[in-house]
């Protein structure tokens, strides 16, 4: 759902806490001529790239998408102002060859490229640009755009100079001013400015960018087909030097990571994302090392974690007390040594512990039975009923600790069921509920659960907690558990306003510390390292550049 906010560059989406799963190519598309093999210099587009995009998007459309797996193709196809440089996290060119900053800090000025087209063959114009924004912050909420609003909320408007130059103007000091608008997802003024039922339906399967892919086919249930574009302005311009060098790229739909695995042996997937049991157990056959190839990595992007989030609208979570003992109840160490062969660390908070912004005063939650029961019965949780359940007399009425955990990927099912025995031992009755992708987001939307396991991606390398954790985003937003604590609020708020980043990490850690012993979460898992595997017929420089692993700039050989 959420690192992610359709495609831009300051979004976090929400993902189902998995890793990125690459699929196949199932024999329907041409091959292209072979690239130099060593990938240098490689003028023309060559091979088709076959991954696993994991789910079906439930929307395609750029203003009103908030999942991870609508984000993966927006990328492809849609383009920023500026965008990020995958070694230095500087910002280079994009739609946007030119940027200024005035003295106070609060304007920034962009010249746009000139001669860009829409895949459809209308121009890029300044429009467009002014259009993107101002969607977002319309004020009837036409576009269905409440989860982005937060990281625009400082810019006061959008201001057109002349046939290429725009300024947006800052309301007040925000750290990430510059970085929200330079990430702004540019889109088609003449495709979205209709608000009517039947192009929104329609832009729901269909997008169209300035980016160097197109979308050629989205065949629902089965794949999505992206084809280079012929007209894109980065080739042979300097900044965009070796990236994007495929002529198609396929992404299917399987969510079962081990029929992926297969057809990544089988030579169906070019690339795919590994989880720790993967890497160390079930990648051992004939052809790795030979023809499939695995890789440990580390790098310096941000780090997601996964969670149990609890609806805090539900009283049977609103103590604190509660759900920590819920928390003493998950056996994370067995988990890790169990199911990720000691490559993760026990989550401490709300963002990855190796982040600077992470108090490193915080200690992991301990799997401590005894303690949860003791914290349980201070809670006024009871045992002597025959069913040998828990109960609570809430609002006069006896309920029983009995919920329900909305879970969209069945790999990661043995996880809870793990916390269902050790919470069965407790007197709490723990169901595990499956949900397909779609029924899952719906039911989020509408607040509609009891727990939820999930996760969220790194986001960026600057945190800024506001949509997750602010009170004013409980009711339509990412903060759909409906935390609130107003002394976070104000924390939050006044580290945005602190552009001193030595003052907002000690804000922010605070911050950290706060929502850790509040509990609104069990937090679950931070990853030490990152792995995947690829095949023979792929051309790489390296393993991971600094902030990724760089894909954009590999190549098909053969």
């Amino acid at each position: 759902m959420h690192s992610v906010l359709s495609g831009a560059v300051s979004r976090k989406s929400l993902i189902a806490l998995l890793a990125f799963c690459c699929f196949s190519l199932v024999g329907c598309l041409k091959k292209e001529k072979a690239s130099n093999k060593d990938g240098s210099k490689a003028n023309s587009k060559s091979g088709v790239f076959k991954i696993n995009l994991g789910q079906q998007p439930t929307t395609l459309n750029a203003l009103s998408s908030t999942g991870y797996y609508a984000s993966q193709v927006q990328s492809y196809i849609l383009e920023s102002l500026l965008e990020r440089d995958i070694e230095s996290y500087g910002w280079k060119p994009s739609l946007a060859t030119k940027w200024e900053v005035s003295k106070d800090g609060l304007n920034y000025t962009f010249t746009i490229r000139e001669g860009v087209k829409w895949h459809d063959g209308k121009p890029l114009t300044i429009e467009d640009v002014k259009f993107s924004f101002d969607a977002i912050m319309d004020k009837e909420n036409r576009w269905k755009t409440a989860h982005s609003k937060p990281y625009y909320e400082n810019i006061g408007e959008a201001k057109i100079l002349d046939k290429t130059r725009i300024r947006f103007t800052a309301k007040k000091k925000y750290f990430r001013n510059f970085d929200v608008v330079a990430g702004l997802t540019i889109i088609p003024k003449h495709l979205y400015e209709d608000t009517s039922k039947e192009n929104i339906k329609r832009l729901n399967k269909t997008l169209v960018g300035t980016g160097a892919y197109t979308l050629n086919e989205f065949n629902r249930g089965k794949n999505i087909i992206l084809k280079a574009n012929k007209s894109w302005w980065g080739k042979g311009d300097k900044s965009q030097k070796g990236t994007n060098n495929f002529s198609k790229i396929l992404l299917r739909f399987i969510q079962d990571d081990s029929v992926s695995l297969i057809r990544a042996e089988k030579g169906d997937i070019d690339f795919l994302g590994l989880t720790s049991e993967q890497y160390v157990v079930k990648t051992s056959g004939k052809k790795w090392g030979k023809e499939v190839f695995k890789v440990k990595y580390q790098n310096k992007s941000p780090k997601g974690y996964g969670f149990i989030g609890w609806n805090l609208r539900n009283p049977m979570f609103q103590s604190k007390k509660t759900r920590v003992a819920l928390y003493h109840l998950i056996n994370r160490d067995l988990m890790i040594e169990k199911f990720r062969y000691g490559m993760s660390l026990p989550a401490t908070g709300p963002q990855y512990q190796q982040s600077i912004y992470a108090d490193p005063t915080i200690k992991a939650i301990s799997f401590d039975p005894k303690l949860a029961l003791k914290l349980l019965k201070e809670d006024g949780w009871k045992d002597d009923s025959e069913d040998s359940i828990l109960y609570k007399i809430i609002d006069g009425k006896k309920v029983p600790f009995s919920f329900t955990i909305l879970e969209p990927r069945k790999e990661f099912v043995k996880y809870l069921t793990v916390f269902k025995e050790d919470a069965k031992k407790a007197g709490i009755d723990v169901k595990i509920q499956f949900s397909e992708w779609t029924t899952f987001i719906k039911l989020l939307d509408e607040r509609k659960f009891e727990a939820v396991r999930l996760g969220w991606s790194g986001g960026a390398v600057e945190w800024d907690p506001k949509q997750i954790w602010h009170s004013s985003f409980a009711k339509a937003g990412s903060n759909f558990i409906g935390y609130k604590n107003l002394e976070v609020d104000q924390l939050i708020d006044q580290a945005r306003e602190t552009l001193d980043q030595e003052k907002r990490q000690k804000m922010l850690r605070k911050v950290y510390r706060m929502i850790a012993e509040d509990a609104p979460y069990a937090f679950l898992f931070n990853e030490k390292y990152g792995f995947y595997a690829y095949r023979d017929r792929v051309g790489r420089k390296k393993d991971t550049y600094t902030f990724g692993i760089g894909t954009s700039y590999w190549w098909i050989k053969k």
